[in-house]
């Protein structure tokens, strides 16, 4: 210590090369500085003394009470600072003679009778002043200096009653002065420990997105930390009562365990205390385990369900995230993530549609169940020419009284009117379905005055032909019908599509009266067709017999005729239903879901299907389009279809809609 004070103006060589030695034995509260002044204001105390002895009356209320003491409820006093033992003094002084009162060492070093103070010997607090350290001590000090720390530290024997400095005590150097443990600086604290490394955290998206991963054995994990050598000989942890290093000595005990899909390593000294712990996945935000999360929402994004994933992982004995934890993770990251990715999608596709005259949309409803038992109903309209889906909603039984019959019908209302407000909508394609087809009806449809043209799926119309076909030739003497129904369907699909208008498709429509009794040519028309080549006999059906009459009637229905303009524009909702059938990926029939997640689950198959709807063809090794075959279902022949591109990781199932929810845990 210095035995005399310094000048008002200390060189700046000679001050700077004191503060690094007084940093080697000082206590400094850094931070809780100005906490310290706060409340010496708050309590109206003269001198830091007072604080000191404030808060350590405080301290005594709360450690001598006569409840046992409970590890962690309160912690022991902090030793002082540097302890100047007797011995060190002088072998005849025993004490010291401070303003003509006798008082020991061990009071002088008590931290009851000690203060905070400057640690800068040139100012004194003498005159009351509670400023820091003058201006130009200030322009002294070399704040970019590594060592440098606040002026503050703790004065022994500060609050005794002297005026006294500590002249009156012999000079002793930083090596004759004993140190406690617990009191080290805090660099040289750091420098003591062993460079561990930090757990990994996950900075961004492409840290667990981008990064592959594998299955580990707890049993290959335990040969391999067997051949480590961890960076430390002795346990470094310091023991809550007595503030002492453990200084365990090896060998530590490891230990394995998984907490959800991770693999945790724990070193253990043989006090128990835990010397260091590694994971085997990344941390995220909250402390959650990457893969954690990543398997929690990549059951939804994969259309997978998590009782058959968690039974998976039960057969092949790893560990899986909790159910609970699974629920929250979709509920809380994944289902708001998919539909802000869906929002911003379809803005996308709708500012592009808002160019065009005319969009033409195709539309189609599906249940999420079999039967007559349907909880939801999903509504689908897709623009005709980029066939991309366009809007999609759900319908829940709730919303229409709890009747599933409905259910369509409310939702392709909601498609109209969301899709008229957003583009120049001309022409909505449904299937025959008959409360959609009387919203349309010019006496007293809802929405016979909206401008829009409503057209019928050809191919529903030539199934319910079919069907009507079927229902006749059961009649007697009718069979014959049976073997035409084939050649009436296909004669209707050619008159929808070659046909402008009404009166055209009606002249080739009736035209197939004539052919089916072997007559092509007649007073007002012929038929369309050229020679016919066929050396097979033609069952043809007499002008007279019960069929031909009976077939007279289904093509000259009225109102079967009445619907004959919808088909006239030759849409198709094929399309559609491929899309219908996609959903099965995601949402199946069999399995049920609450509102919010079979929303996401069909909004995910939407953005799968959109994405992959322009892939490009499969090439084979001579550069030409890859084909497959495919079996018709009910029929006998098969068909070929070209075939895709695989689809791209990124791309699966919507799977750039992960990066919202990641960002949340950022």
């Amino acid at each position: 210590m210095a035995s005399s004070k310094e000048t008002s103006k200390p060189c700046p060589e000679r001050k700077k090369a004191y503060d690094k030695a007084r940093s080697r034995t000082r206590v400094n509260i850094g931070s809780a500085f100005q906490r310290w002044r706060d409340l010496k204001e708050h309590e109206g105390l003269r001198s830091d003394a007072e604080v000191a002895f404030f808060l350590l009356d405080r301290y005594d209320k709360v450690t001598f009470i006569s409840t046992p003491y409970k590890p962690g409820a309160c912690k022991p006093p902090p030793l002082s600072v540097s302890s100047v033992s007797s011995q060190s003094v002088s072998d005849n002084m025993s004490s010291l003679n401070l303003n003509e009162e006798t008082v020991s060492v061990e009071d002088f070093n008590d931290i009851q009778n000690a203060t905070i103070d400057w640690e800068d010997p040139t100012w004194y607090p003498d005159d009351g002043d509670d400023q820091g350290v003058t201006e130009e001590l200030c322009r002294d000090t070399d704040s970019d200096d590594p060592d440098y720390n606040p002026h503050i530290c703790v004065r022994a024997g500060g609050s005794l009653p002297t005026q006294n400095t500590l002249d009156d005590i012999p000079e002793r150097s930083i090596d004759d002065t004993v140190h406690d443990i617990a009191d080290l600086d805090d660099d040289d604290a750091v420098a003591d420990l062993p460079p561990f490394p930090d757990q990994p955290k996950v900075v961004s998206e492409d840290d667990i997105l981008s990064v592959p991963a594998s299955i580990a054995y707890h049993s290959s994990l335990h040969q391999l930390v067997q051949y480590l050598q961890i960076p430390v000989d002795t346990c470094k942890k310091i023991e809550q009562r007595t503030r002492q290093y453990c200084g365990a000595s090896k060998p530590f005990r490891i230990e394995i365990r998984s907490r959800g899909t991770a693999a945790i390593i724990k070193w253990t000294c043989p006090r128990g205390h835990s010397v260091w712990k590694w994971t085997s996945q990344p941390c995220l935000k909250f402390g959650m385990n990457a893969g954690d999360f990543l398997l929690s929402s990549n059951i939804l994004l994969s259309g997978n369900n998590f009782a058959k994933v968690a039974l998976l992982f039960k057969f092949m004995n790893i560990k899986m995230v909790s159910r609970t934890s699974f629920f929250r993770i979709q509920d809380h990251f994944c289902v708001d993530s998919i539909q802000k990715f869906w929002d911003n999608k379809r803005e996308e596709s709708i500012h592009q549609l808002q160019s065009k005259d005319s969009v033409v949309v195709l539309c189609d409803g599906r249940m999420d169940s079999p039967g007559f038992c349907a909880q939801y109903c999903t509504y689908t309209a897709m623009e005709n020419d980029t066939k991309k889906i366009i809007y999609i909603t759900n319908i829940d039984k709730r919303e229409t009284a709890r009747n599933s019959v409905i259910m369509e019908k409310e939702g392709f209302l909601r498609t109209f009117h969301t899709l008229q407000r957003e583009v120049k909508l001309t022409e909505m394609c449904t299937d025959a379905h008959t409360q959609i087809s009387a919203l349309f009806n010019p006496a007293k449809g809802q929405l016979r005055d909206a401008g829009v043209h409503h057209s019928l799926d050809v191919w529903h119309g030539a199934k319910n032909l079919s069907k009507r076909i079927l229902a006749a030739s059961q009649q007697k003497q009718c069979s014959i019908l049976l073997l035409w129904s084939k050649d009436i369907c296909n004669h209707f699909w050619y008159c929808c599509k070659m046909a402008d208008n009404y009166d055209t498709f009606f002249d080739m429509w009736i035209g197939l009266l004539h052919h089916v009794t072997g007559e092509h040519s007649w007073a007002l028309g012929s038929c369309h067709h050229g020679p016919l080549t066929e050396t097979r006999e033609r069952n043809w059906i007499e002008s007279n017999y019960v069929a031909h009459q009976k077939l007279t009637e289904l093509v000259l229905d009225a109102r079967w005729l009445k619907d004959i303009p919808k088909y006239l524009h030759f849409r198709s909702t094929a399309e559609l239903e491929s899309f219908h059938n996609h959903i099965l990926m995601y949402a199946s029939k069999r399995f049920s879901f609450t509102p919010p997640v079979y929303n996401a689950r069909i909004l995910l198959a939407a953005l799968d299907y959109c994405h992959h709807i322009n892939r490009c063809p499969k090439k084979n090794r001579r550069w030409q389009n890859s084909v497959r075959k495919t079996i018709q279902q009910k029929v006998t022949h098969m068909a070929l279809a070209d075939c895709k591109t695989a689809k791209g990781l990124q791309l699966c199932s919507g799977h750039t809609s992960i990066y919202y929810a990641v960002k949340t845990l950022m």
